[in-house]
């Protein structure tokens, strides 16, 4: 699948290209960074960074001698983080990249013209969206949170989305699927669109919200695994920043960040490949050559246990005795 996030690259100064001071979570508020727009691929041999894009500000936009200083192009205008995260998925696909379900955080997720291009490209989706994202469908209109207020006790199950590294992510889900859209569904829809919601089993005021879009018999427990894939970015990010040294230039011009920034994606993506190979050879191994272990004397008969002679090794001459 495919994940779409951004991550803040903190700065000093004023001059790198599409520098400012921007909300971004890498410190966890308003800072002087510049920010990425990325695409991970994961799958369940690994995941690896396979795309960006450099967001620029509206104080970049505007200040066409301040772009040319830091060699930005001309025909770069202004756009929020949705327009580049469409380009990504744009290329990714027409790349050839194998790609069954995209997902990404509120960010992009309440952006409409983001999750329709996803369904033109017959690709589903679960993307994350804020409580106030509003509903609208044939059936009526609601705010997402007072429509999962409404919904029964019977409607939320416990699942899994996925391991992390203390076990089991496990949380309650409550799913429903809405009417279909007259407008751009087939008849009999191919897709159903639903709406998700995901309840802490420690805090049950603690909600997260998602819109979904999905195959025609998907199952519940499917959507809450990609709802869940979302962290791989995140591991993404850590790990080109720690060893691929992602954050780690001084370059201020906007060809120097490119060129940096896909270097260490390059770098990244080869550690995974070679990480999924060792792990593939490993787990190959273990399906081959399987531990030798000797028959066991104790057998079961019935409701009993019986002490059973093991048949006779050919090479030793001492017999079994009772």
């Amino acid at each position: 699948m495919l994940i779409i996030d951004d991550t803040g690259f903190i700065k000093k100064g004023t001059t790198s290209a599409g520098v400012s001071r921007q909300d971004t979570g890498t410190s966890g508020e308003i800072d002087n960074c510049q920010i990425g727009v990325f695409a991970a691929y994961a799958t369940g041999h690994g995941r690896a960074l396979v795309d960006r894009e450099l967001h620029l500000p509206k104080c970049w936009t505007t200040d066409r001698e301040r772009c040319r200083e830091a060699k930005i192009p001309d025909e770069r205008t202004f756009a929020t983080k949705g327009e580049p995260a469409k380009g990504l998925v744009r290329r990714c696909i027409a790349a050839g990249l194998p790609a069954a379900w995209v997902t990404a955080d509120e960010a992009y997720g309440q952006d409409w013209s983001f999750r329709r291009l996803l369904e033109q490209l017959d690709v589903g989706y679960v993307v994350a969206v804020p409580k106030s994202q509003q509903i609208k469908s044939l059936a009526g209109f609601w705010r997402i949170d007072q429509l999962i207020d409404e919904a029964p006790d019977d409607a939320w199950q416990t699942l899994s989305c996925g391991d992390g590294a203390k076990g089991p992510r496990t949380y309650d889900w409550a799913a429903a699927k809405l009417p279909a859209n007259i407008i751009f569904d087939p008849d009999p829809p191919t897709h159903h669109r639903w709406v998700m919601a995901r309840r802490s089993l420690s805090d049950p005021t603690e909600l997260a919200y998602y819109l979904a879009y999905a195959p025609a018999g998907v199952e519940i427990a499917e959507l809450a695994r990609v709802a869940g894939s979302r962290r791989a970015i995140e591991e993404c990010f850590q790990a080109a920043k720690n060893q691929c040294g992602l954050d780690e230039y001084e370059v201020r011009r906007y060809a120097g960040w490119y060129r940096h920034i896909t270097l260490a994606m390059l770098a990244h993506a080869f550690l995974a490949v070679l990480a999924a190979q060792a792990q593939d050879t490993t787990k190959g191994a273990a399906e081959t050559t399987p531990p030798a272990s000797p028959p066991s004397p104790w057998q079961r008969s019935g409701a009993y246990w019986t002490l059973s002679c093991p048949t006779p090794d050919p090479t030793r001459t001492d017999n079994c005795t009772h």
